[in-house]
């Protein structure tokens, strides 16, 4: 429930009007996205945008951090150019290194998984015998 319905609910205002009208979610690694069309009493449509990651406590509890921002119709196309345009900074402007940093890091960790595993299980029966 976000804060919006919580105050309706306090008011005594039905919810029901901010039902969402279409949901996708996006799991991208640890994170997953919402993306959630939603309306208002005027039945005029605004999306929710919500990340949210697991985290886990001293004592191993997880809990779920989520961050939302509200983003309304009037707002739609400056944020897609805004968005657009920092997107397509970061694809032609980050170093190349960055890239390649990232994709040796997830290769050694890949790696580093499987040469554990490879010791363990490329026992051959005909080496217990010895």
């Amino acid at each position: 429930m976000d804060s919006f319905e919580k105050q309706d609910e306090k008011k005594g205002i039905d919810s029901k009007f901010r039902q969402e009208i279409y949901s996708k979610a996006v799991r991208a690694g640890k994170r997953t996205y919402f993306f959630d069309v939603k309306s208002t009493r005027k039945d005029e449509y605004y999306l929710t945008i919500t990340e949210s990651k697991k985290r886990y406590d001293q004592e191993g509890n997880f809990h779920f951090e989520k961050h939302k921002i509200f983003l309304y119709k009037e707002d739609f196309e400056k944020f897609r150019d805004g968005f657009s345009e920092v997107v397509n900074f970061i694809m032609s402007n980050e170093p190349e290194e960055s890239h390649e940093e990232a994709a040796v890091e997830d290769q050694v960790v890949d790696q580093s998984d499987n040469e554990v595993s490879k010791d363990y299980t490329n026992v051959e029966f005909e080496d217990l015998n010895n």
